[in-house]
């Protein structure tokens, strides 16, 4: 991933985490997509992703949205909402829905 593209998913992964404290819809949305990405990364039931595994999985996911030409305009796309939903992970290390790490 370029640096630029790594700066700017940064900042929409900053932009969407300060957006969930007032968002109970997002912060579901976000629930909702942990749980498929950790499935995706470990297999359902399975333990959380590791870090690496997560950045891995941003770094192409990203890649992918941008060569298709998406652009984060809307903070309720599927596309923001995922890439916020993995910087959420990595940061806690746990999904949003497992604050004990099952």
């Amino acid at each position: 991933m370029s640096e630029e593209l790594g700066f700017l998913v940064r900042d929409i992964g900053d932009a969407g985490i300060a957006e969930m404290a007032g968002s109970p819809a997002l912060a579901a949305a976000v629930d909702q997509h942990a749980a498929a990405v950790r499935d995706l990364l470990v297999g359902p039931g399975g333990s959380r992703p590791a870090p690496d595994a997560l950045m891995n999985y941003l770094h192409g996911f990203a890649e992918e949205a941008f060569e298709r030409g998406w652009w984060p305009d809307s903070t309720r796309d599927w596309e923001f909402v995922r890439i916020v939903t993995i910087c959420w992970m990595m940061r806690q290390g746990v999904p949003p829905s497992s604050p004990d790490g099952s």
